[in-house]
C-alpha cells in the first residue's frame, strides 16, 4: 500500500544518558507505525515534532522487518483499528525486538476491549483515539526514553570499561538495581490512560529541561561516570560535550588540562580535553583560580568556533560547540544570544528545506529555552502556519490536477470536486484555489459541450449542474450556451458541406438514384433533412433533376418507360417545360419504339482510348476479357458504366472502365433530338506476342 512517509531528520528526544546533547541532535530512536491511515500518520508526526523518524507500515510483518537489526532504539506504534489481534501483535514485537517499547492507540468507544486484551502484556501504554496531542507527546517521549534505556543497558559494561580507560583508574562495574527493564514490565491497566501518562509526562519534561537548561552535573559515581558523546544531527561531527566529571587530584587534572590546551584539545576528543579537565578541577576545588581562568579561555575559543560555524551555516557543528561553551561558561551572557542566533539559523534552514515538522520542533525548543523573544516566536509561529496552509493548498491543488487529468471529476469521494470543495473551504481567496476552480469548471463544461453536440440533453444537464457546484458563475453558463450554439451551427454547416460534396461526387459518377444509400438522391435527401434552408440544396437539386431528365429521355428513346426518373426529376425541381417535353417524347414513341440495338450499331465513336494492361496481370502472364454495359448520353459521353461479366474476375475490370470513360461518340439524333443510347461491348486483354 503506497503511503507518504513522515520520516524526518529532525532531532529525537534524548535520554538521560545523553542529557548534554544540544537540542538539535540526531534522533535517538525510530518509531515504526502500523497503520493504513494518513491522517493518523500526520497527527503522529506533528505530535512528535521531529523528535523521531516515523516509518509507516501496513502490517506486523513489515514492522518487524523494519525493526530487525536496527542501530537505534525502537518504538512500535500500533493503530488498533488496523490490527485484528493487538495482543498477539504486541507479543510478537517483544519476541522479535525485546528492547522495543510498544504503544497502542485505540478509539475511545472500544478502549475497554483493548485494555482487557492487553492485561499482563508488556505494552508500554494504551492511548485513546482521536489523538490527544499533549498526552501523546508525553507518553511517546517516555516510550522513547524507555527504549533508549533498554538499548543502553546492553552496552553498559562496555561503556564502563571505556570510562575506566579514560579516567586513568580502573573502576569496578556496579550491578544494576534489581528492577525489571522498562520494555519488560507488565501492562498496568489501571494507570495507562490516567496517572501513568502523567508520570511519563513529568519524566519527559524533566528530561527536556535537563537537555535544554541544565549546564552542570555534580560529580558522578563510578557507574554514572561513563561519558557518551552527544548524538550528532544529520551530517554533523559528533559533539564532544561531557556532563560527567573526572575524579582525581586537582594538580594532576590541571596538568592534563595544560597539556590539552597546548595540544589544542579544547573540547575534544571525548574524555581527553581541556574543558573536561578544567571542569573536573573546578568541581574538586571551586576556588582554584587556574581552573576558573582555564574555563574562561576554553569558553573564548569555543565562542570563536561557534561564530565561525554559524557564519558558515554549519548548524550541527554550531549546536555542539554551543553546548560545550555553555558547559565551560554557564553564566556567560553570550550563551543566550548564541542560542537565539542558533535557533534563528535552524529555523531558516528548516524553512529553506521545506521541513515544517523540523521548524515546529525548533519553535518548541526555542519557546522552552526562553532565549527567544515572544515577538520572534510569534513571527515564526505565523510563518509556520502560513507555510502549512500553503502546503495543504498545494497538496489539494495537486490532487485536483491529477483527478482532472484522470477524468475523475465529480463521482465518488476521491474526485476533483471533493478536493476542490475542501480547498475552497480552507483557502477560498488563494490563487491556487481560483485556478483549480477554473480548471474544474472548464472540464465540466467541456463534458457538457460534448453531450450537447451529441444531443444528449440529460448528460448535458448533469455536467452543467456539476459545473455550478464547482463554482461556475452565471456568466460562465451563458458563455457556454452561446459557445454551444455556435459549435452546433458549425457542426451542422460542416455536415451540410459533407453531404453536398458527396451528392456532387455521385452526380459526376452517374449514380443518380442507385444504390439507394449511396447516391446523389440519397445524400441530397439527408441534406434536406439536416438543413432545409441551405442555398446550395436548391442548386444541387436542379442539377440532379436535369440529369434525371436526360436519363429519362434516353430511356424513352430506348423504348422503355421513363416515369420513375421523371417523378424524381419533378421532386428535385425540374423545369415543367423540360418535364413536358420528355413526357411528350414518351407519348410519341410509345407507338413507334426504337430498337436500342440498332441505335447502338449506328453510334459513331470519335475517340477510342485503349485500356492499360494491368501490371500484375502482365507480370503473371494473365489474359482475359470484360463485358461492359454503359449509356452514351446526349453529349456523346459514356456514363453509368458497369461490368456484366469478367474473365478472370476483378483483374481487368477497372482498366476496362477507365478506358471507356475516355471514349467519345457523336451524339445520336432521333426525330431531330439527341437521345441516349444503351451500349454493350466486350473488351479483350491479350498478352503481347
Amino acid at each position: 500500500m503506497a503511503r507518504a512517509s513522515l520520516s524526518s531528520s529532525s532531532p529525537a528526544v534524548a535520554t538521560p544518558a545523553t542529557a548534554s546533547a544540544p537540542p538539535a541532535a540526531r534522533p535517538t530512536a525510530d518509531v515504526t507505525a502500523i497503520t493504513t491511515r494518513d491522517d493518523f500518520l500526520l497527527e503522529l508526526g506533528q505530535t512528535l515534532g521531529g523528535k523521531a523518524a516515523v516509518r509507516p507500515v501496513d502490517s506486523l510483518e513489515a514492522a518487524l522487518a523494519e525493526m530487525a537489526g536496527a542501530r537505534r532504539a525502537q518504538v512500535l506504534v500500533i493503530d488498533a483499528r488496523d490490527v485484528a489481534d493487538v495482543r498477539a501483535a504486541a507479543e510478537a514485537a517483544h519476541s522479535s525486538a525485546a528492547r522495543a517499547a510498544v504503544v497502542v492507540f485505540a478509539e475511545n468507544t472500544s478502549a475497554a476491549r483493548p485494555a482487557d486484551a492487553l492485561k499482563g502484556s508488556k505494552v508500554f501504554a494504551l492511548l485513546p483515539l482521536p489523538i490527544d496531542a499533549a498526552r501523546t507527546q508525553a507518553v511517546l517521549e517516555g516510550a522513547i526514553a524507555a527504549a533508549v534505556a533498554n538499548r543502553s543497558a546492553a552496552a553498559a559494561p562496555a561503556a564502563a570499561q571505556s570510562e575506566a580507560a579514560v579516567s586513568g583508574s580502573p573502576r569496578p562495574l556496579r550491578a544494576a538495581p534489581d528492577a525489571e527493564p522498562p520494555a519488560a514490565r507488565t501492562f498496568p491497566t489501571g494507570l495507562l490512560l490516567g496517572a501513568g501518562a502523567v508520570a511519563v509526562a513529568l519524566i519527559a519534561a524533566g528530561t527536556f529541561w535537563f537537555l535544554t537548561r541544565g549546564n552542570h552535573a555534580p560529580a558522578a559515581s563510578a557507574a554514572s561516570a561513563a561519558r557518551t558523546p552527544a548524538p550528532a544531527r544529520a551530517g554533523s561531527v559528533p559533539a564532544a560535550t561531557e556532563t560527567s566529571l573526572l575524579q582525581g587530584k586537582v594538580d594532576e587534572l590541571l596538568e592534563k588540562a595544560r597539556l590539552a590546551m597546548h595540544e589544542r584539545r579544547f573540547s575534544e576528543p571525548a574524555g581527553d580535553n581541556a574543558l573536561l579537565y578544567y571542569r573536573s578541577a573546578a568541581a574538586a576545588d571551586p576556588a582554584n583560580a587556574e581552573a576558573r581562568d582555564g574555563l574562561q579561555r576554553v569558553a573564548g575559543v569555543l565562542a570563536a568556533r561557534f561564530e565561525e560555524a554559524l557564519n558558515g551555516a554549519r548548524l550541527d557543528e554550531a549546536a555542539a560547540t554551543l553546548a560545550s561553551f555553555k558547559s565551560a561558561a554557564p553564566g556567560d551572557a553570550r550563551g543566550a544570544a548564541f542560542e537565539q542566533r542558533l535557533y534563528a539559523g535552524e529555523m531558516s534552514h528548516a524553512f529553506s528545506d521545506g521541513n515544517l515538522d523540523r521548524a515546529a520542533s525548533v519553535l518548541h525548543q526555542a519557546q522552552q529555552s526562553g532565549s527567544v523573544s515572544t515577538e520572534q516566536l510569534a513571527r515564526w509561529r505565523a510563518e509556520i502556519t502560513r507555510r502549512q496552509e500553503d502546503a495543504r493548498v498545494q497538496r489539494l491543488a495537486g490532487l485536483i490536477d491529477d483527478r482532472i487529468r484522470d477524468g475523475r471529476l465529480v463521482d465518488a469521494d476521491d474526485s476533483a470536486l471533493t478536493y476542490l470543495q475542501q480547498l475552497q473551504a480552507a483557502s477560498p481567496a488563494n490563487a491556487a484555489t481560483q485556478r483549480a476552480t477554473h480548471d474544474l469548471v472548464s472540464a465540466c463544461l467541456h463534458k457538457a459541450r460534448e453531450a450537447g453536440l451529441a444531443n444528449n440533453a440529460a448528460e448535458q444537464d448533469r455536467w452543467l449542474t456539476a459545473a455550478r457546484t464547482a463554482g461556475a458563475k452565471s456568466a460562465d453558463i451563458s458563455a457556454f450556451q452561446k459557445e454551444l450554439a455556435a459549435a452546433r451551427a458549425k457542426a451542422a454547416q460542416a455536415e451540410s458541406e459533407r453531404l453536398l460534396q458527396l451528392a456532387r461526387d455521385r452526380l459526376h459518377e452517374g449514380r443518380l438514384t442507385e444504390p439507394a444509400q449511396d447516391s446523389a438522391a440519397a445524400y441530397l435527401t439527408q441534406l434536406q433533412a439536416n438543413d432545409p434552408a441551405s442555398p446550395a440544396l436548391t442548386a444541387a437539386g436542379h442539377e440532379l433533376a436535369k440529369a434525371l431528365l436526360e436519363r429519362a429521355r434516353a430511356t424513352v428513346l430506348a423504348g422503355k418507360s421513363g416515369d420513375v426518373d421523371l417523378a424524381a426529376a419533378k421532386h428535385w425541381g425540374a423545369d415543367p417545360k423540360d418535364l413536358a417535353a420528355v413526357q411528350q417524347l414518351q407519348a410519341g414513341t410509345a407507338t413507334a419504339a426504337i430498337d436500342p440495338a440498332a441505335l447502338a450499331a449506328s453510334l459513331k465513336r470519335l475517340r477510342n482510348v485503349p485500356p492499360d494492361y494491368p501490371p500484375n496481370a502482365l507480370a503473371q502472364r494473365i489474359a482475359g476479357s470484360v463485358l461492359l454495359e454503359f449509356t452514351v448520353d446526349t453529349r456523346g459521353e459514356p456514363r453509368d458504366i458497369r461490368v456484366l461479366e469478367a474473365s478472370p474476375p476483378q483483374v481487368f475490370d477497372q482498366a476496362a472502365i477507365n478506358a471507356i470513360r475516355h471514349w467519345r461518340y457523336a451524339p445520336m439524333i432521333v426525330n431531330g433530338a439527341a437521345v441516349e443510347v444503351p451500349v454493350k461491348t466486350r473488351m479483350r486483354f491479350e498478352l503481347p506476342k
